[in-house]
């Protein structure tokens, strides 16, 4: 499973001129499952995005967390982490999950950060959204479940 994680300002999703998901501050998730990730990777990932120490403390270090600040996730499903360009210059997306494996992890992935106490907004799987936000430092963070990072 992979997530690029950014710290941002405002935030929001759209489907079709409609706002599905807003967050005032926090983070913004965008997520890819791959096709052998299981249970375990939503969790993973989600401990990770839950606690990572990437907001400004007083002395201007990051070091707090997104609920440490009172921040909101805004979680999004995005297949196009797991494009593979290494051949040619169309993506290939054979390591992305299936649309039904991938439903169900992205949304462990959003009960596990809600089991953390954080408020999760998420976007409309399967749709094709617009997505704002104001990266906030800019500060942009890779996860990746397999690799360790």
């Amino acid at each position: 499973m992979r997530a690029v994680v950014q710290r941002s300002g405002p935030a929001t999703v759209q489907v079709d001129e409609e706002v599905v998901g807003r967050i005032d501050h926090g983070l913004v998730v965008l997520l890819g499952v791959g096709v052998e990730d299981e249970d375990e990777d939503a969790a993973y990932l989600a401990e990770k995005v839950a606690h990572l120490r990437i907001f400004e403390d007083a002395d201007g270090k990051m070091n707090l967390d997104v609920q440490t600040v009172g921040g909101q996730v805004l979680s999004v499903s995005q297949f196009t982490l797991y494009g593979d360009v290494r051949k040619g210059r169309r993506p290939n997306y054979m390591a992305a999950a299936p649309p039904d494996k991938a439903l169900r992890l992205y949304e462990a992935f959003n009960a596990e950060l809600r089991r953390f106490g954080l408020h999760v907004e998420t976007g409309r799987f399967g749709a094709m959204m617009q997505v704002s936000l104001v990266n906030d430092g800019p500060v942009t963070i890779l996860l990746d479940s397999r690799r360790g990072f």
